[in-house]
């Protein structure tokens, strides 16, 4: 277990596209700066948008800097537990899933999102 962090694909593009307020723009930046990590569903997420070569360019580098969490068997089952007590979208239970079993904080700005999950630890860029 590593005391890291995960970050969602609303905080890599919003990252990427310096939609994050100052000093949310600051703390993910010190995140990314101690290499990135993304599940493979994030991963998935933020390539749907590579709408441009630049901009494909841009996603892919940060692709490429990141560990992405693959679906581990661990994953998978604490994923389905979550999708059944806590009802919320297949996605978004492999993303928490991932986070809980490596001990990571979810940065997200989804915090809706998250919030049914017990013992998740979140961060919203957004709000510091």
């Amino acid at each position: 277990m590593d005391s890291g962090f995960l970050l969602d694909s609303n905080v890599i593009i919003g990252y990427l596209a310096a939609k994050i307020p100052a000093s949310g723009l600051k703390a993910v930046a010190a995140i990314i700066d101690n290499t990135p990590h993304i599940s493979v569903i994030s991963q998935m997420e933020v390539l749907r948008h590579n709408d441009t070569p630049e901009n494909e360019k841009t996603l892919m580098d940060f692709i490429n800097s990141s560990i992405i969490h693959p679906l581990s068997e661990a994953v998978v089952q604490q994923t389905i537990a979550l999708a059944k007590k806590s009802k919320i979208k297949l996605p978004d239970a492999i993303i928490a899933a991932t986070s809980l079993i490596e001990g990571f904080t979810l940065v997200t700005r989804n915090i809706d999102d998250f919030k049914k999950v017990n013992g998740l630890k979140f961060l919203n860029p957004w709000s510091i």
